[in-house]
């Protein structure tokens, strides 16, 4: 019988590891910057073409290669960056494991130029799918620029489950923005196809953050610096008025490298508890520095999933930090005695093991031990590491539930049973509204409660769907215009949208290199102040990007649908009443929210009957 394993061909093996490596464009990007700070470059330049898509180009200044080593890169697990596998468990580099460039050049036309500061002349290389085309001396200057050219063309399946260029282009911004801010000592250009779109000189982080975030946040960053044995911590968090419905200005680095942890943003969401809405997530620039020996970064090829040796002490320190941080800036009522006292008895033992390496002297305070549970010390009581781990246990007492997703709530489902037209309110029907939140009425069979706000949800849907092909609303001119800053993946949203948005009644036009000037709202519906409403709207937008089944008009009914409808809450009189569900009930689906809840439910009289049996 003929043998059937066998080794695959270098080019399948590299396409199979672009898989995981090059998910989309901005895999790219995230590959290609790293490389140049591993290389020691202090100026990048990024120019992107059609999000990506068609070019990602990366010059920088940094050692460069020599003939040998520009070919070498290319192989599978190539690498400089490590030499043997201890130096796995203390990586300083964000590269290591040599397969980013093999997997670009197997789905890509890739072209490198590359001289060190110490030869004459450079060396360009061109790869087609992983195929070499040239290898070549060239004169160039020092450093390196790589373009990496119509990716996925040798594989167009692949290129098809690429999204929109605005999708793709706002997963550039967010990598670009994650490297800017954990090298502020880099100077950073990002250039689209006709603009300079950042410009980020050498600074320190606060000048950083406000570049690449927008100068709207110059007031509501909050310094953050917290030094323990188990970790460092220092950056920026923001007030809870700065708080937004959608993740996205969320950065938590360990190492100067930009990662993905649910359990260490859930001990922020915590720290910032009753001070923002359940449903809206802070703004946080967080650093954390820990021992590389105790970090393991070769989790997954992107390398933003990092294991901890010491992740609860981690959580419970950083819950602390942020909650001290936003005691003593006033935003907060001062964090309780057990926060404070666990930060001070962790910075008392670095203090005295900076001293004395071999012990650790802690203090906890005589007063309230005993009701604490905190074992009692005096100054000369000589305590080792298991002392700060007992502390932690303490404060672990308060903190063993369930850490909550907030993308994986489940919502409550409302038994709905839907109702036949002709049990619908007939026009002599009364309609009361309840608690300022339901409609009741009688109906034929039975009694029927009407959410108000998911009733005006689907009027206001349906209407803005037709508004957008009718291009019939009114406007009103504003006597003072508003001119509104926007972040760079919120101007590229609001490009898209506007043309929309000027169809129910907005006036805007671009303002400068990232506003927009608002000269005329809608007159029919109640805007309010119209920077906040159209920073609320995006919000919104924003959040339901990440559902398939929305199409782009739908997603923008949805979003000014949800904005504009009556809230839970408010009085609504007669005739209002009257004239919401009239219009309900002549909408094509009058069963439903745009979002998929029930819209009204029904009792009827036998049901009504049982419960006075």
């Amino acid at each position: 019988m003929q043998d059937i394993v066998h080794l695959l061909p270098e080019s399948v093996a590299n396409q199979i590891a672009a898989g995981e490596v090059v998910q989309r464009p901005s895999s790219v990007v995230k590959e290609l910057l790293e490389n140049a700070i591993d290389a020691g470059a202090r100026n990048i330049k990024l120019i992107i073409k059609e999000s990506g898509k068609t070019l990602v180009q990366v010059i920088d200044d940094g050692t460069g290669m020599s003939e040998t080593d520009a070919r070498m890169c290319f192989e599978r697990h190539a690498t400089s960056k490590i030499h043997k596998a201890a130096d796995l468990f203390n990586i300083q580099t964000l590269g290591f494991r040599g397969e980013a460039m093999a997997s670009i050049a197997s789905v890509s036309s890739i072209e490198l130029k590359t001289k060190r500061s110490t030869d004459e002349l450079g060396t360009l290389i061109m790869i087609e799918g992983g195929v070499l085309k040239s290898h070549e001396p060239i004169a160039c200057q020092d450093g390196t620029c790589v373009s990496v050219k119509n990716l996925f063309f040798n594989i167009p399946v692949r290129k098809n489950f690429l999204k929109s260029n605005n999708v793709e282009y706002n997963h550039i911004i967010n990598c670009f923005q994650q490297i800017a801010l954990a090298n502020t000592d880099v100077k950073f250009i990002l250039a689209g196809e006709r603009e300079e779109i950042f410009h980020l000189p050498k600074g320190n982080l606060r000048n950083r953050v406000i570049g690449v975030l927008g100068k709207k946040h110059e007031q509501t960053f909050l310094p953050l610096t917290e030094n323990t044995p188990i970790v460092k911590i220092s950056g920026f968090i923001g007030k809870p008025s700065s708080a937004r419905k959608t993740r996205g200005e969320q950065f938590l680095f360990v190492n100067n490298r930009f990662i993905k942890n649910p359990y260490f943003n859930h001990a922020i969401y915590s720290a910032f508890e009753e001070l923002i809405p359940n449903d809206h997530f802070p703004l946080y620039v967080l650093f954390l520095e820990v021992d590389p020996s105790k970090v393991d970064v070769n989790v997954h090829p992107t390398k933003t999933e990092v294991k901890f040796e010491d992740e609860k002490g981690i959580y419970l320190i950083l819950k602390a930090s942020v909650k001290k941080s936003l005691g003593q800036h006033h935003v907060a009522p001062t964090f309780d005695f057990e926060q404070e006292a666990f930060l001070n008895n962790l910075q008392t033992i670095a203090n005295n093991k900076s001293k004395e390496d071999s012990v650790l002297n802690v203090d906890v305070g005589r007063k309230d031990s005993s009701e604490r549970g905190i074992p009692k010390s005096d100054s000369s009581t000589k305590s080792t590491e298991q002392d700060w781990k007992e502390l932690m246990k303490i404060l672990e007492i308060k903190d063993e539930t369930t850490v909550k997703n907030k993308e994986t709530e489940e919502i409550e489902q409302i038994n709905f049973i839907e109702t036949e037209t002709e049990d619908m309110p007939n026009p002599d029907s009364k309609l009361i509204q309840v608690h300022q939140k339901y409609i009741f009425t009688p109906i034929h069979s039975g009694i029927m409660l009407i959410h108000q706000q998911y009733a005006h949800q689907r009027v206001l849907y349906e209407d803005f769907l037709q508004s957008f092909s009718l291009k019939n609303k009114s406007s009103q001119k504003q006597l003072f215009p508003e001119v509104i800053e926007f972040s760079e993946s919120d101007f590229q949203i609001m490009q898209e949208i506007e043309p929309l948005l000027a169809s129910v009644g907005f006036i805007t036009e671009v303002f400068g290199k990232r506003a927009y000037v608002v000269n005329g709202i809608p007159v029919h519906y109640q805007i309010g102040n119209p920077e906040q409403f159209i920073e609320s709207l995006i919000e919104e937008y924003k959040n339901n990007l990440g559902a398939e089944e929305l199409g782009f008009k739908e997603n923008l009914a949805q979003s000014l649908a949800i904005k504009l409808a009556v809230k839970v809450g408010e009085h609504m009189e007669k005739e209002e009443i009257n004239m919401l569900i009239d219009q309900l009930f002549a909408c094509k689906n009058p069963y439903y929210s745009p979002k998929g809840k029930p819209i009204f439910l029904k009792i009827n009289n036998s049901e009504l009957d049982k419960k006075f049996e």
